[in-house]
């Protein structure tokens, strides 16, 4: 009975997931995939090409710096109530996301200034133990 609420309120046409391999194909992959999704769902390219960025963003945070050998990283993707949200599950949720101001001749750092920047709402969630959960959801536009 608890599967059938689920069911009702999220059909599988408004949800996406898989688990993936913590390693930059992994990661490309988890771009790729989203992507597909995105066309299927007809969403505005505004969004299309934003959300794309974030996946690629925190899959490429999940298998770098999320990585433990053997545990995969989980790519959920929720249309639902006007908002499309991006969550990365990790295996990691002892390394929680830092966005800083790295200097200019960084090599790394500021993809989570990208974040920032693209996404209208992101955080952390952690849980269960061992894992957190990277989130950024993006408004659609009203039809």
């Amino acid at each position: 009975m608890n599967s059938e609420k689920s069911t009702q309120l999220l059909s599988p046409a408004d949800h996406f997931s898989v688990l993936l391999s913590p390693t930059p194909r992994g990661a490309r992959l988890a771009r790729l995939l989203a992507t597909d999704w995105m066309r299927d769902r007809d969403l505005p390219h505004r969004v299309s090409e934003a959300a794309e960025h974030l996946v690629a963003e925190l899959a490429t945070n999940a298998a770098t710096h999320g990585r433990l050998a053997g545990r995969d990283f989980r790519l959920a993707l929720l249309d639902r109530e006007g908002t499309l949200r991006i969550e990365v599950t990790d295996t990691r949720g002892d390394d929680l996301p830092r966005p800083g101001r790295p200097t200019p001749d960084a090599e790394s750092g500021r993809g989570l200034l990208l974040v920032e920047a693209l996404a209208d709402r992101w955080g952390v969630k952690l849980g269960p133990v061992p894992r957190k959960t990277v989130w950024a959801e993006l408004d659609l536009p009203l039809a």
